[in-house]
């Protein structure tokens, strides 16, 4: 999931770095990763329901495969990879709105609130670019959307990036609980109290819960371009579709979300060409993502330092790292 540090208004245990299948362990690599903001090559592609918005920076015929990036949400847009742009020297990035978000159209239409429709939001576009092979890559509730895609196992898949993901909603609960513990008493205390037919004021709930994104989803400030980018953005975040798919907050999921189960579909996923990262703070936590590569026979899993849920902001460099390296071995069909 993916959230801005005030919107409740609006609406691990590995601890250390390890690898897996030869990944790379937690990384520390903290210089400017910054990169153009601006994209190369901009297009409204079809899907059901509408249009989306996707951009590409970087050359789609050069010899490496592209990446495609699934932003987090439901109702987020694609600013959060912009640094991930700096990828772009050696391979196309490709970064999409999903419907309902940023720049893609707005129907604002329930109907259209479908895992399976936002998945085939991917194939759309890779018609649309005529793409033989790619990597997907996943963040948040984007990793759902890139469970469910590599669970059907596409021709020219080169490989899935699974970054903090929502695998099931009953995990992701039960990381938040764990985290939510970690906090003091009364901010504890508050939490809880939000979450019941009667809460504290607005403003309580605001700071308690800002507390916890503070210390699980962004520990570093967004870059001020990035940000200016985002607030430019038709639909910087969507919170009707947010509260109609997941609800409030981070800490109870109420939508249409509220029972989703992606821990079947690991088995079906290619092991060897997944990678499963997480971030060192992260609110998908170490320990429960490390569990899933487990579950998934042959995939990697490594921990970013000085991360929390949202890495490319918190530490990109060391992502970009780590992703070059994946990449590189991934490449070949």
């Amino acid at each position: 999931m993916e959230l801005e540090l005030s919107r409740r208004r609006l609406l691990g245990a590995a601890g250390a770095a390890f690898a897996l299948a030869g990944c790379a362990p937690a990384l520390r690599a903290r210089t400017a990763a910054r990169g153009p903001l601006a994209p190369d090559r901009e297009l409204m592609v079809p899907v059901e329901g509408g249009r989306v918005y996707v951009r590409i920076n970087g050359d789609l015929a050069g010899p490496r495969p592209p990446v495609m990036m699934i932003h987090g949400g439901p109702g987020s847009g694609h600013s959060g990879f912009l640094n991930a742009l700096p990828l772009a020297d050696e391979r196309a990035v490709i970064l999409y709105d999903q419907l309902d978000a940023g720049r893609s159209d707005a129907p604002n239409d329930p109907a259209n609130w479908r895992v399976p429709r936002f998945v085939d939001e991917v194939d759309a576009i890779r018609r649309a670019l005529n793409l033989s092979r790619l990597h997907v890559l996943g963040g948040s509730w984007g990793g759902t959307i890139a469970l469910e895609y590599a669970a059907r196992r596409p021709a020219g898949l080169a490989s899935t990036i699974l970054q903090s993901p929502l695998i099931s909603t009953r995990s992701w609960i039960a990381d938040a609980a764990a985290l939510v513990r970690q906090m003091p008493p009364d901010t504890q205390a508050v939490i809880a109290a939000c979450e019941r037919p009667t809460p504290p004021p607005a403003a309580a709930c605001e700071a308690a819960t800002n507390d916890f994104y503070a210390r699980f989803l962004r520990r570093v400030p967004t870059r001020p371009e990035n940000t200016a980018y985002r607030n430019a953005l038709p639909i910087p975040f969507n919170t009707r579709i947010y509260e109609a798919m997941w609800g409030r907050t981070e800490f109870v999921s109420t939508g249409t979300l509220r029972d989703y189960d992606g821990e079947p579909l690991l088995a079906r996923l290619d092991g060897p060409r997944t990678l499963f990262v997480t971030g060192q703070h992260d609110e998908a936590r170490p320990a429960t993502v490390h569990d899933f590569a487990v579950r998934t026979p042959g995939a990697a899993f490594a921990v970013i330092e000085d991360a929390a849920h949202g890495i490319f902001n918190d530490n990109p460099d060391a992502f970009i790292a780590l992703l070059r390296r994946w990449f590189a071995k991934h490449d070949a069909a």
